[in-house]
């Protein structure tokens, strides 16, 4: 049975302690939550005794890639040891990583080379997308798509609202990577504005046709995301709500 988690860079702005969200997340009704970020004012040892008492499971975590080359031995101290977060997911790179052949060659094999040495800690990495990875690359690939094939061993985590945005279909995407989707960002968009987030269910992502395919896949997490919330706090428990309707 996949399971649903809450990103927490979608309350990056709810002006609140870390432990208080937390009690909201697993209120709200989510099986687990997707640190991004850092754990703001707690400490480790706080948020592993919350995750104790509220049965919060921890995904893989947002980690930016400076963080697993410079320091990967405390990177997954804290995180893959001490929150026993299963992977870590490299949230972005810029676009001028992927717009050209060359350049998604160098991106794969950083990437790929940070998977081999997080390896060594059985700690695996995946990739979060935009939208910009999905420019073509001349020959009907895209640069999304140039990237998975070349780091084969780095995983996805799709986000379903980017790639609809980027101008591919997602429920595609699942269907052809879904070995190698363990997390799938659940984001709704629109395609007609720059930065056309909407609350889940509202966008022209097709939620349901995405949950279904990622049930055929054997994806583990539902992961909700909403970058810009108009509310915060109640934006934790639309997500859940959603999710758990699918």
């Amino acid at each position: 049975m996949v399971k649903t988690a809450i990103n927490l860079y979608s309350v990056r702005d709810l002006d609140e302690p870390m432990l208080d969200i937390l009690d909201r997340v697993a209120d709200a009704g989510y099986d687990g939550v997707q640190f991004s970020g850092g754990l703001r004012d707690a400490t480790p040892e706080e948020v592993v005794d919350t995750l104790e008492a509220t049965g919060l499971e921890v995904t893989g975590t947002h980690v930016g890639i400076d963080a697993l080359e410079d320091d990967l031995e405390a990177t997954y101290q804290l995180y893959g040891e001490t929150l026993d977060s299963p992977s870590a997911v490299v949230p972005y790179l810029e676009a001028e990583h992927f717009e050209s052949a060359d350049a998604v060659e160098a991106t794969a094999d950083r990437v790929a080379s940070v998977a081999a040495d997080a390896a060594a800690y059985d700690w695996p990495v995946h990739y979060h997308n935009h939208a910009h990875e999905f420019v073509e690359m001349g020959d009907g690939e895209t640069a999304f798509e140039r990237f998975a094939d070349l780091a084969e061993d780095v995983g996805l985590e799709l986000d379903v609202g980017w790639a609809l945005v980027g101008g591919s279909d997602p429920v595609a995407l699942i269907e052809r990577y879904g070995d190698r989707i363990d997390l799938l960002h659940m984001k709704d968009m629109v395609t007609d504005e720059e930065h056309g987030f909407r609350e889940i269910g509202e966008g022209d992502v097709d939620m349901q046709a995405c949950a279904d395919a990622a049930r055929e896949a054997d994806v583990e997490w539902l992961i909700y995301e909403h970058d810009a919330p108009d509310d915060p706090a109640a934006s934790i428990e639309t997500g859940a709500a959603f999710l758990e309707s699918l």
